[in-house]
């Protein structure tokens, strides 16, 4: 996806600080941060050592938000996500300790290896912006957007995340290994490394603007009509025991929106309803038995259903 040159200049910016330290990855961070624009969180599933961390920390330079990461492991309790109260002898009173969701981009590193309560905990605050404890109500600070990594199912020691769950994160991407000259560069210290590089381009309060002026982009009925029919045929596709829920279907809606915006269009177009689905919708979606027997992926069966329905 070859969009960088349509950017706004200051957009560009934040791509091409972001390429200082990910390498060869340009359709990954574009579509990173189209979903921050359109509100969304962002789950990353691969390996360990291909740089979602930094990705993760470099668009927080360069945004100027404020980040914080947690290493999820079997003992991290729901009380280090959302926070708990405290006695404090000076003030003779309970105080609250924040929580590592206090922040405006949280990295969720290896979310699969922790309990399922603490993932709860996690979701519920992606959901609901605001945590409660002990019957007080914090709201998080805006923007908020988390950036959860997992390695893939089948490691050992790890907790799947329901498939309910999994609807919160507005996509699912894997970055991949990088390519051979990529690789070398990564060897010589061209990248992955020096974060510091990373030079802060805007103001945390630009992506509230960016995100309003997401909100305003124009989606012709057509579109809407194309994204239902694409949504309601994977609940009826023999090869699919679970389809995309409505919330599925406004996730690639906006998701669309934020492409065309990056685009540099007040406006929506097929292509970036194409461009969205497969992200959207590869973590949504649950083969049924007659596609595992026949062999066929979820990037099989959506690019099936990309063909099956007219592109208006």
């Amino acid at each position: 996806m070859d969009m960088i040159n349509k950017l706004d200049k200051d957009l560009k910016e934040v791509i091409e600080e972001v390429k200082k330290v990910i390498a060869g990855k340009d359709g990954i961070i574009i579509k990173v941060f189209a979903a921050m624009l359109s509100g969304g969180h962002i789950l990353l599933e691969d390996v360990p050592g291909v740089g979602k961390t930094t990705l993760a920390v470099a668009f927080s330079r360069a945004l100027s938000l404020d980040y914080r990461r947690v290493q999820f492991t079997p003992d991290v309790l729901p009380s280090d996500v959302v926070g708990f109260s405290m006695f404090n002898k000076k003030i003779n009173d309970f105080e609250f300790k924040e929580g590592a969701a206090m922040c405006n981009l949280l990295l969720a590193d290896e979310i699969n290896r922790t309990s399922p309560k603490t993932q709860a905990a996690l979701l519920e605050v992606m959901e609901e912006k605001k945590v409660t404890v002990d019957g007080e109500t914090h709201f998080l600070p805006e923007p908020f957007i988390v950036i959860a990594t997992q390695n893939p199912v089948g490691y050992v020691g790890t907790q799947k995340l329901p498939e309910s769950q999994l609807d919160r994160f507005m996509i699912k991407l894997s970055m991949g290994y990088p390519d051979e000259e990529n690789e070398i560069n990564v060897y010589k210290g061209r990248s992955y490394s020096s974060l510091e590089l990373v030079n802060r381009v805007l103001e945390k309060d630009s992506i509230l603007t960016m995100r309003k002026q997401v909100e305003q982009i124009h989606i012709d009925d057509k579109i809407y009509d194309y994204v239902a029919k694409l949504v309601r045929d994977t609940r009826e596709n023999q090869y699919i025991s679970l389809g995309i829920s409505p919330r599925g279907g406004l996730a690639l809606i906006n998701m669309a929106k934020g492409l065309a915006f990056l685009c540099g269009r007040d406006y929506v177009v097929p292509e970036d309803v194409l461009e969205a689905l497969p992200d959207v919708a590869i973590h949504r979606i649950v083969l049924s038995s007659k596609a595992k027997a026949n062999g066929y992926s979820e990037t099989d069966i959506l690019e099936g259903l990309k063909k099956k329905i007219a592109i208006p």
